[in-house]
């Protein structure tokens, strides 16, 4: 269970969590020619860009917010997914310590914004519309309740998604030891298989979690 559980350890052998360095430290890898040279990557990266900023404009309304917060979040997150289906790096977004600390944050934002300039919405927010009188006491508490568990659902979310591909990865791996030299060609297939679902479970992760957070500050406004 600790070789298991061994790559989501955020300490090192100097019992010091140096391992959260890896949430910036591919930064240092990116050779600077990146950011000075038009390459045919650069121009699809900006065209990705161009069509999220075109999304979440949609998605936010009439509102002036800027989109520039949700598509940084969305390439923050990205960066870290995918960096951490590389062997012996430790993959930062599958700890709830980082993904809390993106989500709580935003959230918390999104009603102190909401509930001081838009009182009257936020409470109009709590009672969906052709609600019976009856029923406005109980629908109060169930969207008082769903508000508050939103950064919770996001972090864990998150975090649940890239635990299992990496859990899943690891323990297929180590099958190849008792497994038979016939067996070991079906058990590599499956696994470049998985990581191919996991890079797609890295990329839709990260949009979710983007595309949640524009929803919800789009309804505080």
């Amino acid at each position: 269970m600790t070789n298991l559980f061994s790559s989501f350890d955020p300490s090192t052998s100097t019992h010091l969590s140096l391992n959260w360095l890896s949430i910036i430290i591919g930064l240092l890898i990116m050779p600077i020619s990146y950011w000075l040279i038009p390459s045919r990557f650069l121009f699809s990266w900006i065209n990705i860009l161009i069509t999220l900023h075109k999304e979440f404009k949609i998605l936010m309304g009439s509102s002036n917010g800027s989109t520039l917060i949700f598509i940084s979040l969305f390439t923050f997150i990205l960066f870290n997914n995918i960096l951490g289906l590389f062997p012996y790096i430790f993959t930062g977004t599958s700890h709830l310590l980082f993904t809390l600390t993106l989500a709580l944050p935003l959230w918390l934002s999104f009603m102190l914004f909401g509930w001081i300039n838009n009182t009257l919405h936020m409470f109009a927010h709590l009672v969906p519309q052709g609600t019976p009188p009856v029923l406005m006491a109980f629908m109060v508490c169930i969207e008082t309740t769903s508000n508050i568990i939103r950064p919770g659902t996001l972090a864990v979310r998150l975090a649940a998604n890239m635990i299992a591909g990496h859990l899943i990865l690891t323990l297929l791996g180590n099958t190849g030891s008792m497994l038979s030299i016939k067996l070991m060609p079906i058990l590599i297939i499956v696994q470049i298989l998985l990581l191919v679902l996991e890079l797609a479970v890295a990329i839709i992760q990260s949009y979710v979690f983007a595309v949640l957070s524009t929803l919800y500050s789009s309804e505080v406004i």
